[in-house]
C-alpha cells in the first residue's frame, strides 16, 4: 500500500505544479494585459487550489502509513531531530508542505475578498508563487 500511495503522490505532485504554474502565468498575463476576473480565471486558481490540497490529503495519508513514522515512537523525538535525514522525512518535509498549501489558501481567500480585478490577480500571483516555491525548495531533497 505504501509503494502505491508514495507512486500516486510523486505523479500527483507533477501535476499540482504544472497548474500551479498555469495559474500563476495566467494571472500575471491577465494582470500585466489590465483584463478581467472571469470564469476562467476564477476555475484556474481554483484548480490549484484544489490540486494543491488533494496532494496534501495524500502527502498526510503517505506520512502516517510510511516506515518513517514508526521511528517516532521507536526512537523518540530526540533521536529524530538529531538525525538530518528523519527530521528531513518526518518534520521539514510535512511541514513545509502544509505551509505552502496554507499560502495558496491564503492566496485563494484573498482574492476573493478583493474586488479589483488587478488585486485578485495579484493575490493569486503572490500567494500561490510563494507555496510553489516552498514545493519547488522540498522536491530534490525528499526520498
Amino acid at each position: 500500500m505504501y509503494s502505491v500511495i508514495k507512486i500516486l503522490y510523486s505523479y500527483w505532485s507533477y501535476l499540482v505544479l504544472l497548474v500551479l504554474i498555469y495559474a500563476i502565468s495566467n494571472a500575471l498575463i491577465r494582470k500585466i494585459n489590465g483584463n478581467d476576473f472571469n470564469s476562467k480565471d476564477l476555475r484556474l486558481s481554483l484548480f490549484g487550489l484544489i490540486f494543491s490540497h488533494f496532494q496534501l490529503l495524500i502527502g498526510l495519508i503517505l506520512y502516517f502509513v510510511s516506515p518513517w513514522f514508526s521511528k517516532w515512537s521507536k526512537l523518540g523525538i530526540g533521536t529524530v531531530m538529531k538525525n538530518s535525514q528523519m527530521r528531513l522525512n518526518l518534520v521539514e518535509y510535512p511541514f513545509t508542505n502544509i505551509i505552502a498549501i496554507i499560502l495558496i489558501t491564503m492566496g485563494w481567500s484573498l482574492h476573493k475578498k478583493q474586488s479589483e480585478p488587478g488585486k485578485k490577480f495579484l493575490r493569486i500571483i503572490l500567494f500561490y508563487s510563494l507555496g510553489l516555491l516552498l514545493l519547488l525548495c522540498i522536491i530534490p531533497k525528499q526520498s
